[in-house]
């Protein structure tokens, strides 16, 4: 079942004077990759670069919503993930029910709203009931809105909200982007501005496809569980040079076309 549909807020963003980007997105979305790696680096099993995984976003969570950040969205598990080996599907299962036991009265206390997207017909009662009850116990806070992608694929979105836009008698001609978007797993939240990658990668991996259509990308290097503030500066930083055009051309370009 799908969260009940909202109109994301127009906040306030700081802008920079050059570019017109703002300093600090308002919506970041990471893919957390790595701590399989992390862990292997020290001879340690991949199931404790998981459990350091959940520290790091803990962290990163906090430390978004000390900078402004208004939406947070992370790649927790993949509909492709269920292919890994069922011992690690097993553990991930129950590691996401012990960071619900021992992050959620923190991350409430901080103000962070919770919200899970992804299809919840593969996971357990139990992980079910977890969810509901860290939405159900976080539904007013404001500060920021992390939104837990898990059993989500951004192929699997399209097709979910094409499949609901037919239930509910939408006619193909009256079927637009804005139409389309009341029915995407994030349809409360803005798209977001800037997309995160660590580990090393440079690839999506079907997340937030269509979302992140004019996203800004930045990929690091860096293990997620070794992702910090620094590094988190580093990407705002990378961001806030950008000059976001959305298909027109660059703010110089234009005011040279303007003197021409």
């Amino acid at each position: 079942m799908r969260p009940s549909i909202e109109e994301p807020g127009n906040a306030n963003r700081v802008t920079d004077s050059t570019a017109g980007t703002p300093v600090v997105p308002r919506h970041v979305a990471i893919v957390m990759d790595g701590n399989g790696r992390w862990a292997k680096k020290r001879f340690m099993p991949r199931f404790f670069g998981h459990k350091q995984g959940v520290d790091a976003l803990v962290r990163t969570v906090l430390s978004c919503a000390d900078r402004g950040i208004e939406y947070l969205t992370v790649f927790a598990f993949s509909s492709e993930n269920w292919k890994r080996p069922t011992e690690e599907v097993s553990g991930l299962m129950g590691l996401v029910l012990v960071a619900v036991a021992k992050y959620l009265g923190k991350l409430a206390s901080h103000g962070v709203r919770i919200r899970i997207v992804g299809d919840r017909s593969q996971v357990s009662d139990k992980l079910r009931q977890a969810w509901e009850q860290a939405e159900s116990s976080t539904q007013h806070n404001t500060r920021i809105t992390l939104s837990v992608a898990f059993n989500y694929g951004g192929r699997w979105d399209i097709v979910d909200a094409c499949r609901q836009a037919m239930r509910a008698g939408i006619a193909p001609d009256d079927l637009n982007e804005a139409t389309l978007n009341r029915f995407m797993a994030l349809s409360y939240a803005p798209d977001p501005d800037l997309f995160i990658r660590t580990g090393g990668e440079v690839r999506i991996s079907n997340f937030l496809l269509w979302q992140a259509a004019y996203s800004e990308l930045v990929f690091s290097d860096c293990l997620w569980p070794e992702f910090g503030d620094a590094e988190l500066d580093a990407a705002f930083a990378d961001y806030a040079r950008r000059d976001r055009r959305f298909g027109a051309v660059d703010s110089a370009a234009s005011a040279a076309l303007d003197k021409a």
